[in-house]
């Protein structure tokens, strides 16, 4: 098994105060090269480039010898054979002048009861996401991001024709009409309301008993973050918000979204779910947060630490 980037994916300095799980990728995504067709076959014949697999989204993990997990990489030429093809292969960018690539397998049997038998087992990114290195998690999630993409744009959108991977994985290309299409990514505005030294969490008849979290919505073309904000404080709780302050973002692989996380002054308490995206809102105190940050707030709780809103609750109530 050819050595993890675990040791090596370590940020000097971080560009946010708040690094949220999914985040904090340390490739050189070398994205100015991508189109350089004998530069990157080159690299997959390289015998230090690693790749990393994954099976329906799911990516290969390893034990270290003191129980941790992380990512497991096979060697770069065996990608080729892995994925049949470029459709599966993507370029994931440079750890110094080491090249990584993610392959993508779908389907059954498992890959650990053939080709990859003992050097790993296929993990759900959720499951595993807090168990990961936050740098191999971010890893992880930027390639099973784009292989969601993938998949789902297979055929031209202009044409209807099949279309080509290009750009190392980064681009499809159609033949028939030339169109080029690019990755997807879905912004969501994600919010805390406050009021005074009160937050309001809303929950959804579909989540757990007891869980509640921040308000959520996609943002819709010719919107501002903050109109998107104000927007769906006013349609889910009925609330006008007063201002919008921003907090921090997260790449949420599920399938491609970057979530922007804000809180939201508001001008009254006079909260009303829409009975549409939420069954009931609660106001909180901040020590109320605080203890269902921590998992102590009897009959109710918050969403995990992996989740930005987990996050947005944790940074408020401890303001």
């Amino acid at each position: 098994m050819p050595s993890s980037l675990v040791c090596a994916t370590k940020r000097s300095m971080p560009l946010s105060a708040v690094n949220n799980t999914f985040s904090g990728n340390p490739l050189n995504r070398a994205s100015e090269r991508r189109g350089d067709v004998a530069w990157l076959a080159e690299l997959l014949d390289a015998p230090s480039t690693l790749c990393l697999p994954l099976w329906n989204g799911s990516p290969l993990t390893e034990k270290t010898a003191d129980g941790k997990v992380q990512l497991a990489y096979v060697a770069g030429g065996m990608s080729n054979e892995l994925a049949g093809g470029q459709e599966r292969l993507l370029f994931m960018g440079l750890w110094k002048d080491t090249a990584v690539f993610a392959v993508d397998m779908e389907g059954a049997p498992d890959p650990t009861d053939g080709p990859l038998n003992g050097l790993g087992k296929f993990a759900d990114l959720r499951q595993v996401a807090l168990l990961l290195p936050p740098t191999e998690a971010a890893i992880a999630a930027t390639a099973k991001g784009m292989f969601e993409w993938r998949r789902k744009h297979r055929y031209c959108a202009a044409c209807g024709e099949p279309s080509q991977i290009t750009d190392g994985g980064w681009k499809r290309t159609c033949p028939a009409c030339r169109v080029e299409h690019f990755p997807r990514t879905d912004p969501v505005v994600i919010m805390l309301p406050v009021k005074g030294d009160k937050c309001l969490l809303g929950r959804q008849a579909i989540w757990p008993k007891g869980m509640f979290s921040a308000l959520a919505g996609f943002l819709e073309p010719g919107e501002s973050i903050e109109e998107a904000c104000a927007r769906e404080v006013m349609e889910e709780a009925g609330l006008t918000a007063t201002s919008v302050r921003y907090h921090s973002t997260q790449p949420w692989p599920y399938p491609n979204s970057l979530m922007i996380g804000l809180i939201a002054e508001v001008d009254s308490e006079d909260a009303r779910p829409d009975q549409t995206e939420l069954e009931a809102v609660r106001w909180f105190t901040r020590e109320e947060a605080r203890q269902l940050v921590a998992g102590g707030y009897d009959g109710c709780f918050a969403p995990p630490a992996m989740a930005i809103a987990h996050q947005l609750l944790k940074s408020w109530s401890e303001e």
